[in-house]
C-alpha cells in the first residue's frame, strides 16, 4: 500500500539560531509600517475634519458627504440649517459636512 501513500517521516530538528529573534524584528517593522502608512495618516485626517467642523459659521457655502450643496443659515451645538435653494432649508448634523467651498461657489453653480 506505500506504493499510494507515502509514509510521513518526522523532520530534522532545525538548527539552532536566532529565528525568534528575526519574528519579532520582523513584527516591530511590521507595525511600524502600519503605523506611518495608515494610522497616522488617518488620525490627522480626523483632526483636520474635526476642526473644520468646529470652525462652521452662519455664512459659510459647504458641501455634505451626500453630496448636498448650500448655505449655512443656522449654526447650534450638533446640527446646521442648510439652504439649498431659496426658500428650502434642511436640518444636518454637523458632522455630515465634508467641506467647506470658497464664498461665491453657491452662486456659479445655480
Amino acid at each position: 500500500m506505500e506504493f499510494f501513500i507515502q509514509n510521513a517521516w518526522a523532520q530534522a530538528a532545525p538548527p539552532a539560531g536566532d529565528a525568534g529573534l528575526l519574528n519579532l524584528i520582523m513584527l516591530v517593522v511590521l507595525f511600524v509600517v502600519f503605523y506611518f502608512l495608515l494610522i497616522r495618516p488617518q488620525t490627522k485626517r480626523a483632526k483636520e475634519h474635526k476642526q473644520m467642523v468646529d470652525s462652521l459659521a452662519k455664512g459659510d457655502e459647504v458641501v455634505t458627504n451626500g453630496g448636498m450643496l448650500g448655505k449655512i443659515t443656522n449654526v447650534g451645538d450638533n446640527f446646521i440649517v442648510l439652504e439649498i435653494a431659496s426658500n428650502t432649508q434642511i436640518k444636518l448634523q454637523r458632522q455630515s459636512v465634508a467641506t467647506i467651498m470658497p464664498k461665491g461657489t453657491l452662486k456659479n453653480t445655480l
